[in-house]
């Protein structure tokens, strides 16, 4: 897998820039970040299946090089404890896309992109809703995954004891069930919409 996503990265780098050195230098800080101890979720297994729920897809995309960025950067940054993962996340993605030849509205999608991740509401922008509902796919998947993924977050939130974990954990859950669809694209809402809105009562019955 990891060497999979680095000849995703390196194909989509080379695009851009044929400078090696930054090519590495790229792909190390990603496998740090992603690869963290601290991470059992948002690590790079999750950046793999992103990429593989999307791919099936591809063609709806106006962008599909714009979106495969903002996959690899996302959750560059990602700290259970933190409020802004997202905004620097965003900026890294910037700092590192200005010093290869990406144009400036392409980066600007990106850190668009990637800031959206935070909220998760609808898009006037096709390609971001996508981006939000692939992020979403693993809600949708069968009850046995879906209690892998929520063991794996209790694990990056580890620092919390349950009195404080769990009505926060509530509160996530009511949010995503509160929206009129928690999928913003047909592909998506036909796919996971049902399954994902059984899964999230279920755990919340649990909480």
């Amino acid at each position: 897998m990891e060497e999979r996503l680095y000849q995703k990265f390196k194909l989509l780098f080379s695009i851009y820039s044929d400078d090696k050195i930054l090519l590495e230098e790229y792909w190390s800080e990603i496998l740090k970040q992603y690869s963290s101890t601290k991470r059992y979720y948002h690590n790079l297994h999750h950046l793999d299946f992103m990429i593989n729920e999307l791919e099936g897809v591809k063609s709806e995309f106006q962008d599909w090089n714009a979106m495969c960025f903002s996959i690899f950067y996302h959750d560059i940054i990602y700290k259970s404890t933190a409020k802004n993962n997202e905004e620097k996340s965003a900026e890294i993605a910037k700092n590192r896309l200005q010093k290869i030849s990406v144009p400036i509205d392409k980066i600007d999608t990106i850190y668009n992109q990637i800031l959206a991740t935070k909220k998760h509401l609808f898009s006037n922008d096709k390609d971001t809703n996508y981006l939000l509902d692939a992020d979403l796919a693993i809600l949708g998947k069968s009850w046995t995954d879906y209690e892998v993924y929520i063991k794996n977050i209790r694990k990056e939130y580890a620092a919390y004891p349950d009195f404080i974990y769990k009505p926060g954990r509530k509160n996530v859950l009511k949010h995503f069930l509160a929206f009129k669809t928690i999928y913003k694209t047909d592909f998506f809402y036909n796919k996971y919409e049902l399954q994902a809105r059984e899964n999230m009562q279920r755990e919340l019955k649990q909480l």
